[in-house]
């Protein structure tokens, strides 16, 4: 019995297409559970790191919502609710755009620039560990594959 048959707990033979779909949705879920209790711990969801990360490769200029929506990795969250999250906890600062005063800009604060500074040694030993049993060409293959996957 395969691992994924395990997981499943079903001894169906499937075809390899769908055992690579459903082996990339167990492993979705096994990273996205693992995050999720790692920025628990640290007063952030996933989503909220994402929104820090984007507004920090600003560089200081601010930017909108729509800006932070594309460039979010989960298309679905709701910016202008995680922006509010943040605001209340102190790591972003929101104002209206002086030109267009229907368009709100959004900057990282100092306090959000060290939370990412505070909790990047540890998600870094979390990102290592788990790929810690492949090989750096197997990393480049299979991200090279997931890539195709997606194009």
């Amino acid at each position: 019995m395969s691992k994924l048959s395990s997981i499943l707990k079903s001894e169906v033979e499937l075809p390899q297409s769908k055992q690579l779909v459903l082996n990339l949705l167990c492993t979705n879920n096994h990273v996205a559970d693992q995050y999720a209790v790692f920025f628990k711990s640290r007063g952030l969801t996933a989503s909220q790191y994402n929104v820090l990360r984007i507004l920090r490769g600003q560089k200081g200029k601010p930017a909108n919502l729509s800006t932070i929506q594309e460039r979010m990795v989960h298309k679905n969250s709701n910016a202008g609710r995680l922006i509010d999250k943040l605001l209340i906890k102190g790591f972003v600062e929101r104002n209206q755009c002086e030109v267009n005063r229907r368009k709100i800009e959004v900057r990282i604060t100092n306090s959000g620039l060290q939370k990412l500074l505070d909790i990047a040694p540890d998600l870094e030993k979390i990102e290592e560990y788990g790929v810690r049993n492949l090989s750096i060409e197997e990393i480049k293959t299979l991200n090279s594959l997931l890539e195709k996957l997606r194009t």
